[in-house]
């Protein structure tokens, strides 16, 4: 489950989110990717950094703490150390697709342009809800491995 995820993710992350339609001559569509690099060029780092954050490192992130619990043996300490970083990343799991609705929603508010989902955007998420779900399954498993290892007295 995390390799699939971690896949639906990359790809997520390049394939765009939407198509934005100004005035029916300007057509262009953003993947996160180039939506960041995007704001860059801008001169918006702020905005680009928080969005690289929240959609690029936390997922990551999320991901390899969670292939580490799966994979490695480890002690009692570590694996609580482990699955109390991951109770705080998932604390920020759907920031990034709340970041993508809202863009739709705003700019779908304007008179002067149009905005379609694109496939990016409902991969991503699948991405993201397969994530919280393997997490939930990885928290689940240590947990029951921790309470089997732990001595009764």
């Amino acid at each position: 489950m995390i390799l699939v995820t971690f896949t639906l993710f990359a790809c997520g992350l390049c394939l765009p989110l939407f198509k934005v339609t100004q005035m029916v001559f300007w057509k262009s569509s953003y993947s996160i990717l180039t939506g960041i690099r995007n704001l860059i060029e801008e001169g918006e780092y702020f905005l680009a950094g928080i969005i690289f954050l929240f959609s690029v490192i936390f997922p990551i992130t999320k991901l390899g703490v969670l292939a580490a619990l799966w994979g490695k043996k480890l002690s009692d300490e570590q694996r609580i150390k482990f699955l109390h970083r991951l109770a705080l990343l998932g604390k920020w799991s759907m920031l990034d697709v709340l970041i993508a609705a809202l863009t739709i929603i705003i700019v779908k508010a304007g008179p002067i342009a149009s905005v379609e989902p694109r496939s990016g955007i409902y991969i991503f998420s699948v991405a993201i809800f397969l994530s919280m779900i393997t997490t939930a399954h990885v928290e689940k498993l240590a947990k029951k491995v921790f309470r089997s290892q732990s001595p009764i007295f």
